[in-house]
């Protein structure tokens, strides 16, 4: 048996850090949604028992670092199973870019795995597996728009945000989300407004949605790599209405509202990074497959 999953990427509209925890992760607010650029997973059941990963992207690791391997172990592991699969990724969103593709390709692998070996897992069951992968894997599970809590594993439903466009930009450069937490400096930087995001939301207001776009590691990431401010200023010159880095970096998004400007600013971008893609946002939750 054959199954394909789409594996969608998230952008963060607001993330702030609140303090570190006593086991050492960060406590985070974040207002996140899913776009319209995704990895495409497909899973088929292997005769002997293995898990057994697939990718022509050589950024792609095919063994227990990949999250989606951990994924399909973690099911195996916790319900018994003794069937093998194969899971091939087909990747589309950027790797390393603060848009959680391979906490996406794990979620993804979770939801079809559920199907193809008839768990009838609950949703929300897959989510909490998904928490012991990963922070934004909970998420990943339910995509559409959500305020994400605790980790990022703790997820509140959000409406979804007004319709317009997302112009997507990565430098050719990593960024270590490691780095950038422990060079954040919570008493120094300017903390966005989340629930003025989620009031945003709620109204479907769009330039109230612009105005609220805030995430405290820009302080950290723009000063370690000004070359994502530059991409920054560039959206801004070429006609986004708003731009803001997602995650920890280095991908911005730019926000247009009229399809119009879309292409002037993909074109404007182009001459600065390899990687740029104008997308839809999403915003509606999965259904399980």
């Amino acid at each position: 048996m054959k199954l394909m999953v789409k594996a969608p990427a998230k952008i963060n509209l607001s993330l702030d850090v609140l303090h570190k925890r006593p086991d050492g992760f960060h406590e985070v607010e974040m207002v996140m949604t899913t776009i319209d650029l995704a990895d495409r997973i497909d899973l088929q059941e292997l005769p002997q028992d293995e898990i057994r990963i697939l990718s022509h992207n050589r950024f792609v690791p095919d063994d227990g670092r990949n999250l989606a391997y951990q994924a399909a172990k973690l099911l195996k592991e916790q319900y018994q199973i003794k069937q093998g699969v194969s899971i091939s990724i087909d990747k589309v969103i950027p790797v390393a870019a603060g848009l959680a593709g391979g906490s996406s390709d794990a979620a993804a692998t979770l939801r079809g795995l559920n199907q193809l070996w008839n768990l009838g897992i609950s949703q929300n069951e897959l989510a909490e597996l998904g928490s012991k992968i990963g922070s934004d894997v909970s998420f990943c599970v339910h995509g559409g728009t959500a305020l994400a809590t605790g980790r990022g594993e703790k997820i509140q439903e959000l409406p979804a945000p007004p319709n317009c466009w997302v112009i997507l930009a990565k430098p050719t450069i990593g960024v270590s989300t490691a780095d950038v937490y422990k060079n954040l400096k919570l008493d120094s930087v300017s903390h966005p407004h989340t629930k003025g995001m989620i009031q945003a939301l709620t109204l479907s207001d769009y330039d109230m949605m612009c105005d609220q776009l805030g995430n405290v590691l820009e302080s950290v990431t723009l000063t370690m790599h000004p070359e994502v401010a530059q991409i920054k200023e560039q959206m801004l010159r070429f006609g986004a209405d708003a731009v803001l880095m997602s995650g920890s970096g280095p991908t911005v998004f730019g926000i247009v509202e009229y399809e119009s400007k879309v292409q002037r600013v993909y074109n404007g971008l182009r001459g600065f990074c390899d990687q740029v893609f104008a997308v839809r946002m999403q915003g509606e939750r999965n259904s399980l497959v």
